[in-house]
């Protein structure tokens, strides 16, 4: 599903305008995105929870050249599914 296809799903599941839904799309995404980069991490129960990572520097390879490569360290967005989504998936 692409954005706008969220849209509009956001639009007849709310009974929103789809201006309206694009709105409450990007403050969610604004919402979530200045939290992660506070370091906080959001949680939706039923949903799931989204965080910031740490990933250590390590060694890696080139599989072009098969020469050692550093690898630098940095954080990562991740996210970890709650029990109902999980559930409702499979």
């Amino acid at each position: 599903m692409y954005k706008t296809e969220l849209i509009n799903a956001i639009a007849v599941e709310a009974g929103l305008t789809k201006v309206d839904a694009k709105k409450t799309l990007e403050a969610v995404v604004k919402c979530v995105s200045d939290a992660l980069v506070a370091g906080d991490k959001v949680s939706i129960v039923g949903f799931g929870t989204f965080s910031v990572a740490q990933r250590s520097a390590r060694t890696g390879i080139n599989p072009a050249t098969k020469q050692s490569i550093n690898i630098a360290a940095k954080k990562v967005a991740k996210f970890k599914a709650g029990a109902e989504l999980s559930a409702s998936v499979n």
